[in-house]
């Protein structure tokens, strides 16, 4: 009876802490700092994909998600700490973010000390998911390569001729290198190549090396710019009339903040990662409507992100039949799940987040306050012939 007694003691205490479990999320992003915006929707975007994904109870398989969050500052020795104190302290099962690449960076070795998940949304520089991938690194954030590659579609062809402006950083020196790879065979030729830091204020002296550069070259002349945060390069750029030298300015998409500055440029082409009325499917539907009726505004670039990579933390789990490290990794490699942007997929030899990117072109609409990227064609998985880069 005493044996008896005692094992139905033990089970008990076992379903009661079962019962208790909780699944532990460490956001770790830069919460403060330059970009803040973007950290809120990212953040604001992982409430909404995990809400999304579990139906609205918060709970998988009966276990309440707790998501803990911690603010770099977009500090890099701090995103390294915080995720040391998760991992160890908090006891975290996984962890997402952060929002700069640098940080990101910091971050990857930590992961793999501690042998736990880490999902990178959404900084973007290839490197990530390249030289200094490790095997607990998967990332729902489009890479530069991506960008690159979808830029490339938009805006190579013969005889063109462009010149680049850059944050002179992992994100803006990543982007530019796999821009230049992604332009080869094209009959695209980089004349001339810029990196400022990430602090610019005053673009004249770039803007002027770039006219030097560009003024006598035959051909459709391009002024291709890769910026994160504040600055205004390309209205700077712009005020100084690139058009008596021919050149047209080019980007990528942006959030909604930085499409007012685009307002400038009607006509102007690129791709984008997302614009809240570019995909259609259900998930979006619903982003769209829910961000509105909560926030008053569509949402926006890293929102989109954010719910993505809401939606693969629960999907992975219940893949995985729980949060052991190893599971998880078995069941996010090659998995696909369904997000705001359609169709993403984890691509086993380096874990990176495969999926549709949008090529636009600018158009100005009264009563709207920012540039709207109208949709000329989505670029599907199929389309983007993405390099693996940490071979």
């Amino acid at each position: 009876m005493k044996t008896a007694f005692l094992t139905g003691l033990v089970s008990a205490i076992a379903l009661a802490s079962g019962a208790m479990a909780d699944i532990k999320i460490a956001h770790v992003y830069g919460k403060t700092g330059p970009y803040e915006a973007y950290a809120k929707q990212s953040h604001d975007g992982l409430m909404m994909g995990l809400e999304y994904a579990t139906g609205g109870s918060m709970e998988i398989n009966g276990e309440k998600i707790v998501v803990i969050e911690k603010d770099t500052q977009l500090k890099p020795e701090n995103g390294k700490a915080l995720l040391e104190e998760a991992y160890g302290d908090d006891e975290v099962d996984l962890a997402v973010g952060p929002v700069s690449s640098g940080v990101a960076l910091a971050m990857l070795p930590v992961a793999e000390e501690y042998e736990k998940v880490l999902i990178v949304e959404p900084a973007v520089a290839d490197s990530i998911t390249g030289a200094n991938w490790n095997r607990y690194i998967f990332r729902t954030g489009r890479n530069s390569s991506q960008d690159a590659v979808a830029n490339a579609i938009a805006l190579g062809g013969e005889n063109v001729k462009i010149a680049t402006l850059a944050q002179d950083y992992a994100f803006g020196r990543d982007g530019i290198a796999a821009f230049k790879e992604a332009l080869a065979g094209t009959g695209t030729e980089i004349v001339h190549e810029e990196y400022a830091p990430t602090d610019t204020t005053d673009f004249t002296a770039a803007a002027e090396r770039i006219f030097n550069a560009m003024k006598d070259v035959e051909g459709d002349k391009k002024l291709f710019v890769i910026w994160a945060g504040g600055g205004n390069p390309m209205g700077k750029v712009q005020a100084m009339d690139p058009s008596r030298f021919g050149i047209k300015i080019a980007t990528g998409g942006n959030i909604l903040a930085a499409l007012a500055a685009y307002k400038e440029f009607p006509g102007m082409e690129g791709a984008t990662y997302y614009y809240y009325e570019n995909p259609k499917n259900e998930i979006n539907d619903w982003l769209v409507k829910t961000h509105q009726e909560r926030f008053g505004t569509p949402p926006d670039f890293f929102t989109a992100g954010g719910m993505s990579a809401g939606i693969a933390v629960v999907e992975a789990i219940k893949a995985a039949g729980g949060t052991d490290t190893e599971a998880l990794i078995s069941a996010m490699e090659g998995m696909e799940w369904d997000t705001p942007k359609g169709k993403m997929m984890f691509r086993a030899e380096d874990h990176q987040a495969l999926q549709s990117m949008y090529h636009f072109k600018v158009k100005v609409e009264d009563g709207v306050d920012w540039a709207i990227p109208e949709l000329v064609r989505e670029l599907t998985i199929d389309d983007l012939p993405i390099p693996i880069r940490n071979k």
